[in-house]
């Protein structure tokens, strides 16, 4: 497996993690489960780290393209 394959399988795992986590923490906002303050942190939370992961990737593939 090339070192490329291995990033984005991880990578793939550990995104749809995080769209489960926010999923349930959505239905938890909507069942009163949650409050919103909660609901507001998971959610910034969710965004920033996918848009981290979405940087690091076109980074690594510029690098990629130039070599």
């Amino acid at each position: 497996m090339s070192r490329q394959e291995y990033i984005d399988k991880y990578l793939s795992k550990w995104v749809s993690r995080k769209l489960i986590v926010f999923g349930i923490a959505s239905i938890g906002l909507f069942t009163k489960s949650i409050e919103s303050g909660d609901w507001i942190i998971i959610a910034v939370t969710y965004m920033s780290v996918e848009g981290a992961i979405t940087v690091v990737e076109k980074i690594y593939k510029a690098k990629s393209n130039l070599q």
